[in-house]
């Protein structure tokens, strides 16, 4: 069994910043692939960015793409998505999810993702 647990979503004015963190238990972190996903109301679950088990291959959608940073810290058990210069559009419940079947690579689609946080509300201000 794994568990995530996200924090650090807020209330931002557009250009700010935000931080997320997932705290992850269960399981070896480093042995599976992490991703971040939103969904704004009335909108599908979208994918956001991914990073693989080492940290060292990192993937974004278009629209965060140069704004939006993924880490992990398999030390600590944890993922972040470092989001600055934040838009209207990017008001979302964002979630993290852990990827079991991989280590290596990282999937665009909600399907392929075993386990999921609780999700944080992003709410971005103009």
């Amino acid at each position: 069994q794994v568990q995530l647990v996200e924090s650090g979503g807020g209330l931002v004015q557009a250009g700010g910043s935000l931080r997320l963190s997932c705290a992850v238990s269960g399981q070896t972190f480093s042995s599976y692939a992490m991703g971040w996903f939103r969904q704004a109301p009335g909108k599908e679950r979208e994918f956001v960015s991914g990073i693989d088990g080492s940290g060292h291959y990192t993937y974004y959608a278009n629209s965060v793409k140069g704004r939006f940073t993924i880490s992990r810290d398999n030390a600590k058990n944890t993922a972040y998505l470092q989001m600055n210069s934040l838009k209207p559009e990017d008001t979302a419940v964002y979630y993290c999810a852990a990827d079991l079947r991989t280590s290596y690579s990282v999937s665009y689609f909600p399907s392929a993702y075993d386990y999921w946080g609780q999700g944080t509300q992003v709410t971005v201000s103009s």
